[in-house]
């Protein structure tokens, strides 16, 4: 008798076991997460990321986030950011000195348009207000 309750509670356990890995999978420490383009989180790393990339430009216009194609979040000391995303030359002038990109209209159809591909990681440590553009590459 003894013998069967011990097999039964082992093969309670190992069902256990195996439905909470299977309920956490891709959702463990350390290995990348697929998130919603919404995420609040990913919105701030994409602007700042954006904000980065203006402030090295030569360009005369700044640049804002038109599309965010595909985004992951990863928990490693931090959470670290990495995706890819379309920014595009807006309305606004550098020398006007307005940072909130949220009132630039993206440039019409036209000579001033244009669009660049960028991929982007960027780590952040909330606990020590810290965000770190790892890499924000873009190619027309």
């Amino acid at each position: 008798m003894e013998l069967k309750m011990l097999l039964l509670v082992s093969l309670l356990a190992a069902l256990e076991l195996s439905s909470v890995a299977g309920s956490h999978r891709g959702s463990m420490p350390g290995s990348p997460l697929n998130i919603s383009r919404d995420d609040r989180g990913l919105q701030q790393v994409v602007l700042a990321a954006t904000y980065s990339f203006n402030n090295q430009s030569n360009d005369a216009f700044l640049f804002k986030p038109s599309t965010i194609h595909s985004a992951q979040r990863q928990i490693v000391k931090g959470i670290r950011y990495s995706g890819d995303l379309d920014i595009s030359r807006t309305v606004c002038r550098k020398r006007d000195q307005n940072k909130d990109l949220s009132k630039c209209d993206f440039q019409p159809k036209g000579r001033l348009h244009q669009t660049f591909q960028c991929h982007f990681e960027v780590w952040v440590v909330p606990w020590e207000n810290q965000t770190k553009i790892q890499v924000f590459l873009c190619k027309p």
